[in-house]
């Protein structure tokens, strides 16, 4: 430990002496065996911090991993924050590590007076989320790292409205976390009684879905993706008369060890391959996947040229048009994050019903409205997030299926298919076409450079993004109907926007991009093909501009 700060070797050894899992304490026995100075101080020299809705990280020994040490210290600084007392839900995915620290968490809460409800078995996160205003609780807990790749684990905080935690208190939080970090806890960990909490959830849930009334002809094929979802989605199709999903074998059991992907999220290149195969053997009409803890809906339709998945934004149009049509009254509102497509305002407005735009993270989404004491509908993120039922207060990937697949058996009745309906929709409101794009900084000093990189942008505006006259810059750090967030939204002369933010989570800049055209003579289809070229074009401009920033 020659290469190590006096200071950062007394953190190594009171972690030790704390550590309660003798794997993370003969994880550190090696690298202090092996002279890995590196190593010791990529785990010791910071804290993984509690944003966004809690932590998430990579598992291991240390401060900035996940593992019991540092969830019994969360969930003691959680505890401190909360009234004496308090009930906490809690439950937790079906990665390895997970039920082992939800039941550090109920340690906690029982040591500190509180009282913990466990969820039985590894359950969707949407079922935790509405557990926690279905037991009146104070907070809720979901150890998750939702569609990070296997070897992560995260820790979710919702509060006491059902929704993900929001400023000021995850500040708060984090600070008592850091003051629980210098008290050892003496606890007994035992296992807690499990409670169910899917059927309450589906119980909740069925009220705001539309059953069908025969029995339909419509072929479904749904990937769980190793994860929560499989046996409270096709529980809630069989309510619903939906017809019963065709699963993908190899990923319908929970397994957080994900064998046959590396990535588990929908979007990612080949994790729907083994879905796309059994879809093509049986003659499939669409194929749906959840990610691990089942709050993200991804789907994909037969075409021309095989499977090929529909958008985020796409599907977010899909789903607001049907809740837009069958919900009514004065007090609606539907809400996006603000990288979301603008479609949705448009569309929102055809039917008198205000929008709102948010930061990114249903945390914002959620409580849309509330200050106004309007009803959220609807709302949604681009990354495969969607609220459609007031029964959870996040985004939820079960419910956003079944309203998916009613939409597609009815329009299999009426002879035609979702991609008419989104034809349909866009000869009316417009066409939409959205893509991303990710510069990620290696190396160290990648947050400084980030950092830069935005500053420049401020500092030195640019006037055009490839060759297209910039007409209005927006700079949310401002501040101004939001909250202050580190974003920059351009709009270009030709109708296009570009929008650049840092990851809240990774060294990454951020761009989303939209070009959008009235539907042209030769309908949707070839006004599409037109802006899917224009957003190409933009793509190539704004990653150069990005390049350049980073330099």
């Amino acid at each position: 430990m020659s290469g190590l700060s006096d200071e950062l070797r007394s953190v190594i050894d009171q972690w030790v002496r704390a550590d309660p899992d003798p794997a993370t304490r003969a994880e550190v026995a090696r690298l202090l065996e092996a002279g890995d100075d590196l190593g010791l101080a990529d785990r010791f020299a910071k804290r993984l911090e509690f944003g966004t809705a809690g932590l998430r990280g990579a598992e291991g020994a240390g401060p900035n991993r996940m593992n019991r040490l540092v969830v019994r210290q969360t969930a003691a600084g959680l505890m401190h924050w909360l009234p004496d007392g308090a009930t906490v839900v809690i439950g937790y995915d079906a990665r390895p590590t997970s039920e082992d620290f939800a039941d550090e968490t109920a340690a906690v809460v029982r040591h500190f007076g509180g009282v913990p409800v466990v969820g039985q078995g590894p359950l969707p996160t949407p079922a935790l989320a509405h557990a926690v205003t279905a037991h009146e609780a104070d907070a809720g807990v979901m150890v998750t790292a939702s569609h990070n790749p296997r070897g992560d684990n995260g820790y979710k905080v919702y509060m006491a409205d059902g929704a993900q935690l929001i400023p000021p208190a995850d500040a708060e939080i984090q600070a008592a976390i850091v003051a629980a970090a210098e008290v050892t806890l003496a606890l007994e960990v035992e296992r807690q009684p499990r409670v169910d909490m899917v059927t309450p959830y589906l119980d909740a849930v069925e009220r705001h879905l539309v059953a069908e009334s025969d029995e339909p002809d419509f072929t479904v094929v749904y990937t769980a993706m190793h994860g929560v979802g499989s046996v409270a989605l096709r529980a809630l199709f069989a309510r619903l008369g939906l017809p019963a999903p065709i699963v993908v074998p190899e990923q319908d059991e929970p397994d957080g060890t994900f064998p046959t992907t590396a990535f588990p999220n929908p979007e990612e290149p080949g994790a729907l391959d083994l879905a796309f195969a059994l879809a093509e053997r049986v003659g499939a009409d669409v194929v749906i996947a959840n990610d691990p803890d089942a709050d993200r809906l991804g789907i994909a339709l037969p075409g021309p040229d095989g499977w090929a998945r529909v958008t985020g934004d796409e599907l977010g149009l899909l789903l607001a048009d049907s809740l837009l049509r069958r919900t009514t009254g004065d007090d609606r509102i539907v809400a996006s994050s603000l990288v979301s497509s603008s479609a949705l305002e448009v569309l929102a407005g055809r039917h008198g019903v205000p929008h709102g735009s948010t930061l990114t993270g249903f945390k914002w989404i959620a409580r849309a409205g509330r200050d106004t004491g309007r009803r959220l509908v609807f709302g949604y993120e681009e990354a495969l997030g969607y609220a459609v039922t007031p029964a959870v207060h996040d985004k939820d990937g079960i419910t956003a299926a079944a309203e998916l697949v009613h939409i597609a058996v009815d329009r299999k009745r009426r002879g035609s298919d979702l991609r008419g309906l989104l034809d349909e929709i866009m000869a009316e409101i417009g066409v939409f076409v959205t893509a991303q794009r990710t510069k990620r900084v290696e190396g160290s000093g990648s947050l400084e450079r980030l950092a830069a990189a935005m500053a420049s942008l401020r500092s030195v505006p640019p006037p055009d993004i490839g060759g297209i006259s910039i007409t209005t810059t927006e700079d949310l750090l401002v501040g101004a109907v939001l909250p202050p967030s580190d974003v920059l939204i351009y709009r270009l002369l030709d109708g296009s926007r570009v929008i650049l933010r840092p990851s809240g989570t990774e060294p990454k800049l951020k761009a989303y991009l939209e070009v959008t055209a009235p539907a042209g003579a030769g309908g949707t289809a070839a006004t599409r093909a037109v802006l899917t070229g224009r957003i190409g074009a933009l793509a190539e401009s704004v990653e150069a501009l990005l390049e350049a920033r980073l330099d």
